[in-house]
């Protein structure tokens, strides 16, 4: 019940949620890729939380953690963090709060990773989630935003269409046969037509012009 209040409340504010209900099945999610961010339930069916913890920092040091537990001792806390959460927020906790967490962890692990990118005329703020052309703000709906951003995080790179849509719809939303090609078609007559490059029967990168 709470993993799906969650998924409700963070659909709400623009994020894509996957959900795996057993210890075991996170690592194996997380080597898949494509995460920004763990929430991290201690009292899982199977492997325990922080075994599940230990495991991951073996493979990913990089992934923001935040555990989510009804374990509320100090000593429970200090082994949370201790073994490589970022975070620890004791149950009941409101969604806003967790909202609010999520923020944080997201801006921080932004700000370390990059600032503002400039690619010819176009500047794009993984922080604030705002791009502009010619120094205008570009409205831009939420996926078109999740198209671009992970586009720019490795220009000129190839994405499958499979990786784009993993970013953009979790595992248990519908996705349109042709929705992809829908945002993609919407960037390039928003941004330019020569911004994103199809790769034919592979999937697009990004162009974008030469970055600064």
């Amino acid at each position: 019940m709470l993993a799906a209040g969650l998924l409700r409340a963070l659909q709400s504010e623009g994020y894509t949620v996957d959900h795996v209900d057993r210890g075991e099945l996170v690592l194996g999610a997380v080597r898949q890729g494509g995460f920004d961010l763990l929430m991290l339930d201690l009292g899982l069916p199977g492997m325990d939380g922080l075994e599940v913890l230990g495991a991951l920092r073996q493979i990913n040091r990089q992934l923001p953690v935040i555990i989510i537990s009804a374990r509320d001792q100090l000593d429970d806390r200090l082994r949370g963090l201790d073994g490589g959460a970022d975070d620890y927020l004791i149950k009941p906790f409101a969604a806003s709060e967790l909202v609010a967490r999520i923020r944080a962890r997201l801006r921080r692990r932004t700000e370390q990773a990059s600032p503002v990118l400039h690619f010819a005329d176009l500047g794009i703020d993984p922080e604030r989630f705002t791009v502009t052309k010619a120094g205008q703000t570009v409205p831009l709906s939420r996926r078109e935003m999740g198209v671009l951003f992970q586009l720019v995080r490795s220009p000129g790179r190839v994405f499958t269409r499979e990786q784009l849509e993993q970013g953009l719809y979790g595992w248990s939303e519908g996705i349109e046969s042709n929705a992809l090609e829908v945002h993609v078609h919407h960037l390039r007559k928003k941004l330019g037509n020569t911004v994103i490059r199809t790769v034919r029967g592979v999937g697009y990168s990004f162009v974008g012009g030469d970055e600064s």
